[in-house]
């Protein structure tokens, strides 16, 4: 079976790098025209370049933390490329440190971007466009780390944990519309970042010792699994949580 998304316009947020660009690449390789949306300039304008070589593709800066900037930028999406199809919210930070060592600025920190920007990324998309319009798919990026808990990751497992509940809601609320709202809950994904972490033996052997196909997910895991969720292909699928994770969430 092969996922078109011809003539259909898709929004990827962080998508300057990782799990974000892997998407926006495969998207536009699929026919989409895609909006990357990140708040590194330069990074965004590298990747934006790197899609452009796939398909269509324009990119803009945006900081999810911008409540009211998210309302004019996904406008100006509409009116550069058409109504959305498609939203994949890919933007997300971490801060490792033990719970007892967490501090204010961490929790406010990694809630803004990734609970907050990402609802409100989903709400606007969904007011502007897809609820007037009776069409849509949002896919939400949560993590493993959304529905079990891990070390080191107080808020940011409350963050994705946030993701996980905040999508099961959005998609009874916004199903009258046919507008589907689902989640992946990917593991550690292979970048130059978690590449670094698994070099440490210790990490390695907690990664790969709770995971039982005993391997990391690749971007391309995930990435396919989010097109198939924002495709036609599961138009009968909405308020899924659907775990890239090789077996660790079903011990």
């Amino acid at each position: 079976m092969e996922i078109r998304f011809d003539n259909k316009v898709a929004i990827v947020t962080g998508a300057a790098s990782g799990i974000g660009l892997a998407c926006a690449e495969l998207l536009a390789e699929s026919g989409a025209k895609v909006a990357l949306v990140d708040y590194q300039p330069d990074n965004l304008e590298e990747a934006t370049r790197k899609v452009q070589n796939k398909g269509i593709a324009k990119g803009y800066k945006l900081d999810v933390t911008d409540v009211p900037a998210i309302a004019s930028t996904v406008s100006q999406i509409r009116q550069d490329l058409g109504e959305v199809d498609a939203l994949v919210c890919s933007a997300g930070i971490i801060i490792r440190k033990l719970s007892q060592n967490a501090t204010e600025s961490d929790w406010d920190a990694i809630l803004s971007v990734n609970a907050k920007g990402l609802f409100f990324c989903n709400q606007t998309v969904a007011v502007q466009s897809m609820i007037p319009h009776g069409t849509g798919a949002i896919v939400n990026i949560a993590s493993i780390f959304g529905i079990v808990g891990g070390p080191e990751r107080l808020a940011y497992c409350a963050s994705k944990g946030g993701v996980v509940q905040l999508t099961r809601a959005e998609a009874i609320d916004w199903a009258p519309y046919n507008v589907r709202v689902n989640a992946l809950a990917p593991t550690f994904v292979l970048t130059d970042l978690t590449r670094t972490y698994l070099s440490d033996p210790e990490a390695e052997n907690y990664v790969l010792g709770n995971t039982p196909l005993h391997r990391a997910a690749t971007l391309d895991d995930v990435a396919v699994a989010t097109c198939f969720l924002a495709s036609d292909a599961a138009k009968m699928i909405t308020g899924v949580v659907l775990p890239i994770d090789g077996g660790w969430t079903a011990q």
